[in-house]
């Protein structure tokens, strides 16, 4: 461990015990106060990196765990909350539907990488798309999107597409730091982003979103309908990625030795095997149940896809053994997703994420102004605190609880309050313009291919569309469809 990582850590104790040892306001509870030191301790070591995610998990949960439960109870200030019940509460997100969709998801993205479906599905599209940069640029959206279809993991599909695309580059005789490989590169990480917005189960952090929603709501929102609120919005946003792109980055002159690198990889994968055509059937059958889900049967997203787990678990007609798959699962992205979720729930649950939404959101006046004027500034507050955090997911933990309290402390008859907090989870998804702002990103740059200054050249205009077309779709089609 660094010398960064000791100053994050002691950092990050440094606020846990200056909020624990500030004067409790009469407006929020004790438990609410040092659940708030809780969060900022959280959020000091998500920022900072100081430790790995999983360890800061096991962490906030034993602070969760002694603080709440060293604390009286909001309804009869004599009786304490008790470690037991509080710890409870810290690891109550493990109960959460959404925890259970993030690990069958978790478990699809590996059957996609021991089967290397993923990649035969890459290849395939960009064989069909051709060999000319603005062809490639075109190829590279649209695998992004197929790919965010089957393989719910932005890592794994930014696994998946970028040592393609370098093998199309090598084959033009380029190195990695060419013009094209910049390119076609952060077209690929620019578009997953994108789509982690229009697809439900592209990105963990969604689960994030609706398993607050879940638990302060009482509501889901089916994949389809996901999929209307957010798709139009992404295949613009694509449409805008092309021109933004080609515009920004003019690559070298290229010949047409590509096409036969895209051709000679997919040789070289061979005929489809039993497990793969048992994986398409497998996938197939998933997107049609997520998309139909309330309008054909009564299934939820989450009890289809650990149905698909067990069939892809089964001996002879499965895709894996456990011994196979264990190992390719990463565990810990479960443990940290679900503790965020509890950090959350606690949140709401002691009054903290009230009162700081009374504070910060409130304070601003946001309660007196249009629905079209409030999604304009959470925005904006959104993708410019976003800049500060490497995880989507602990962004969505420490946030949405806060735009809940809000939603919920508003007279929202003229708008979904509910649908508010989901725009807010779309915008969540704007990892555009830093290498550090999403995994994915972070693994493309691992690739030298690009700068950070060429990302962030990128990136401000896509954000500044995606920010605008965010306060169209706002004051239009959202009202249309009643997602507002």
């Amino acid at each position: 461990m660094n010398r960064k990582n000791w100053i994050g850590i002691g950092l990050a104790f440094l606020v846990l015990f200056i909020i624990l040892l500030l004067p409790n306001p009469d407006s929020l509870p004790l438990v609410g106060q040092r659940v708030l030191a809780v969060l900022t301790f959280a959020v000091v070591l998500w920022v900072t990196e100081a430790v790995p995610y999983p360890v800061s998990a096991v962490m906030i949960i034993s602070w969760l765990a002694i603080l709440v439960g060293l604390s009286p109870t909001i309804e009869d200030p004599t009786i304490m909350y008790g470690t037991k019940e509080a710890l409870g509460m810290a690891i109550g997100g493990f109960s959460s539907t959404a925890v259970g969709l993030v690990a069958g998801a978790l478990f699809l993205a590996a059957a996609m990488e021991i089967t290397g479906l993923h990649k035969r599905i890459a290849l395939f599209i960009m064989s069909k798309i051709g060999t000319k940069p603005n062809r490639l640029v075109m190829g590279t959206i649209t695998v992004s999107f197929v790919l965010a279809l089957f393989v719910p993991s932005a890592t794994a599909r930014a696994g998946t597409i970028i040592p393609i695309l370098l093998g199309i580059v090598a084959a033009f005789g380029l190195t990695k730091q060419s013009k094209l490989a910049a390119l076609l590169v952060i077209t690929a990480v620019q578009s997953i982003s994108i789509w982690n917005v229009g697809i439900k189960t592209a990105a963990a952090q969604n689960m994030v979103a609706l398993g607050f929603m879940q638990s302060e709501f009482g509501m889901d929102v089916a994949w389809g309908k996901w999929f209307m609120y957010a798709a139009p919005w992404s295949i613009l946003m694509s449409v805008m990625l092309f021109f933004v792109m080609t515009k920004l980055i003019k690559p070298e002159e290229t010949n047409l030795a590509g096409g036969d690198s895209i051709q000679s990889q997919l040789q070289a994968l061979g005929k489809m095997k039993p497990n793969e055509w048992r994986l398409i059937s497998i996938s197939v059958a998933l997107l049609f149940l997520w998309s139909t889900e309330g309008i054909f049967h009564p299934l939820d997203s989450t009890t289809v896809t650990i149905i698909a787990v067990a069939i892809m678990l089964l001996p002879k007609v499965g895709i894996f053994t456990w011994k196979e798959v264990q190992a390719k699962i990463p565990w810990g992205t479960l443990v940290v997703f679900a503790t965020g979720i509890s950090l959350g729930m606690v949140l709401l649950s002691t009054e903290a994420a009230t009162w700081l939404s009374s504070n910060t959101f409130e304070a601003m006046g946001l309660a007196g102004m249009s629905i079209v004027a409030i999604v304009a500034i959470l925005a904006l507050f959104n993708i410019l605190i976003h800049l500060g955090f490497a995880s989507a997911t602990s962004l969505a933990s420490a946030l949405i609880p806060i735009v809940i309290a809000l939603v919920t402390g508003m007279e929202s008859t003229s708008f979904n309050g509910p649908g508010l907090v989901l725009i807010m989870q779309f915008v969540i998804s704007f990892g555009f313009l830093l290498p550090v702002n999403a995994p994915q990103n972070m693994l493309a740059y691992g690739t030298e291919t690009f700068t950070a200054k060429q990302l962030l050249k990128s990136g401000i205009p896509i954000t500044v569309i995606g920010y605008l077309f965010i306060i169209l779709f706002s004051a239009t089609y959202w009202q249309w469809v009643g997602l507002l």
